[in-house]
């Protein structure tokens, strides 16, 4: 079938970027399902950094590529093996399938997928598939779903089913988003009654973790904080809107030596995650959810972590089992206790995703969502 989609054909444009225009909105042919795929017609897709990342270089993929990997849609079609998904079934997409057969795929969400891993690098789809063309060359999957274009066909392990009354905008972004920033806090953090929670990074990971932290946390009454840092004071406005008990910038929580027993760096820059580290309180936990450049490096003091008995941990993906995972955030949504709207900045159309572009990468959105009619 023919469909639409925003296709990057080099890495590496120039910034502006609505000037250099890296994706170019095409039509392609995408190919039917196979045995163990389904077609998705897609309803909104959020734009994330991981986008971003490969449109710069930072992380570098396999092109023609058609991007975007957060997203919700209906199924429209499903392959021969397929037979617990209906058609007209509401889904969310994850980055991350999952063999459910390797080592990795045992820890519980502590490890990823081997297999999905090594499909996601190739540009290929859980099981080796390329389903995209255009003009007879083939145009790779981005982390398994390619979302930016009216229709995506995935292997049946990169979508996740829910309700239909979750609204297409607020289930895109529990693939991504709140798959990584909330679970930063509830499977990697494991906070406990009276502990502090530091969020540094206010993007829309950073921000689903505050939000979820401030669920965490609403339930101890008064002996919970948490606490909101970022560069940008039009951020640091909105978590303090929603409810964080402070918020200061980097140099202020360096100046003033603020410190939580759990900091969750969620900017994925070396310098956030030095920050998050000197915040971190004897006994405290950092954990890191960022993604920075390959290679970039950080300065912390080992003494510091021995002496005050601290831990650091890596959560990819939120160390998280997506079909374990979103109905717990969607039960929390629904009882009023995840207001994950509130992660929404802005609401656009598929033509204005370059200069989207540019303004995720000023730091000015918390997560811009493109929605097709």
């Amino acid at each position: 079938m023919k469909i639409k989609g925003a296709v990057l054909t080099e890495i590496g444009r120039l910034r502006p970027y609505v000037d250099s225009q890296p994706l170019s909105v095409v039509e392609l042919e995408l190919d039917d399902p196979g045995p163990d795929e389904v077609l998705v017609r897609i309803e909104a897709a959020g734009l994330c950094h991981s986008d971003l990342s490969v449109v710069n270089g930072n992380r570098p993929r396999p092109v023609p590529m058609l991007l975007g990997h957060e997203a919700a849609g209906v199924v429209v079609a499903v392959g021969s093996n397929v037979d617990d998904v209906e058609l007209g079934q509401r889904v969310v997409t994850v980055f991350l399938p999952r063999c459910g057969s390797c080592g990795n795929c045992a820890t519980g969400g502590k490890l990823p997928c081997v297999v999905g891993s090594e499909a996601n690098a190739a540009g290929v789809l859980l099981g080796n598939e390329l389903r995209l063309h255009r003009d007879g060359e083939s145009v790779n999957h981005h982390l398994g779903v390619s979302a930016f274009a009216t229709h995506a066909v995935v292997n049946r392990k990169s979508i996740v089913p829910v309700d239909s009354d979750i609204p297409p905008q607020v289930a895109a972004v529990l693939g991504c988003a709140v798959l990584t920033g909330g679970g930063a806090v509830i499977n990697a953090a494991k906070p406990q009654e009276g502990d502090t929670i530091m969020i540094v990074g206010l993007g829309g990971v950073g921000m689903a973790a505050l939000l979820t932290a401030l669920s965490v946390t609403s339930a101890w009454s008064e002996t919970g904080t948490v606490i909101g840092v970022d560069s940008n004071p039009d951020k640091l406005r909105r978590a303090m809107d929603l409810g964080s008990s402070a918020t200061y910038s980097p140099d202020e929580v360096v100046a003033l030596g603020i410190k939580a027993s759990i900091v969750i760096e969620a900017a994925g820059h070396p310098r956030a995650f030095e920050t998050a580290v000197s915040a971190t309180a004897a006994g405290g936990t950092t954990v890191t959810v960022g993604l920075p450049a390959p290679g970039a490096t950080a300065a912390i003091e080992p003494l510091s972590i021995t002496a005050e008995a601290r831990t650091i941990i890596g959560s990819y993906l939120g160390s998280a089992v997506p079909s374990r995972d979103i109905p717990i955030y969607v039960k929390m949504w629904r009882e009023g206790r995840l207001p994950l709207e509130e992660l929404i900045s802005s609401v656009i159309e598929l033509d204005e995703i370059n200069l989207a572009l540019d303004e995720l990468a000023d730091g000015k959105a918390i997560r811009q969502v493109v929605v097709f009619n």
